[in-house]
C-alpha cells in the first residue's frame, strides 16, 4: 500500500512539475520582416534576405540544366531552366546569372500556383532554392 501511495505522490509530482509555466525568453524588438527564404512577395514588406547569405551549392546537387529566361524582382532572381527537354522555374537570392548558363541547385519541394506581386505573374511551379551553381563549360 505505501509502494502503491509513493509511486501516485511521485507522478502527481511530475505531472504537476510538467504543468509549471514556462518563462518565455525575451523577444528581441522587431524591424520588418522576419529573416526567412520566403519570397518577397509573401512576407509583407522588409527585407525577406536580412541576416541571410548565399549558399554555397556543391556539384551534383540534385538540378542540373540550361538557363533560357532569368528575370530579377524583390531582391530574388527567378531562372526558367530547361533540364532534360523539361522546363521549370526556380528562384533564389539575387543572382548574376544569364541565358546560356549551365546550373545547378538543390531539390526542394515546389511551390504550386505562386503568385508573384512583384511580376504580375502566377508560375503555375517554382522551386525556391537556397542557392545556386553556375558550372563552369
Amino acid at each position: 500500500m505505501k509502494k502503491t501511495l509513493v509511486v501516485g505522490l511521485a507522478i502527481v509530482a511530475l505531472a504537476a512539475a510538467g504543468c509549471k509555466k514556462k518563462e518565455e525568453a525575451p523577444k528581441a524588438p522587431q524591424t520588418g520582416a522576419p529573416a526567412q527564404q520566403m519570397p518577397a512577395d509573401a512576407t509583407h514588406g522588409g527585407d525577406p534576405h536580412a541576416g541571410l547569405k548565399p549558399v554555397e551549392i556543391p556539384a551534383g546537387a540534385g538540378h542540373k540544366g540550361k538557363v533560357l529566361n532569368t528575370m530579377d524582382a524583390a531582391g530574388y532572381t527567378y531562372i526558367e531552366v530547361e533540364e532534360n527537354g523539361q522546363k521549370l522555374w526556380v528562384a533564389v537570392m539575387q543572382t548574376k546569372v544569364k541565358p546560356g548558363d549551365m546550373v545547378e541547385f538543390p531539390d526542394s519541394p515546389p511551390m504550386v500556383n505562386f503568385q508573384s506581386k512583384t511580376l504580375k505573374r502566377t508560375f503555375d511551379k517554382i522551386i525556391f532554392a537556397p542557392g545556386l551553381r553556375v558550372v563552369k563549360q
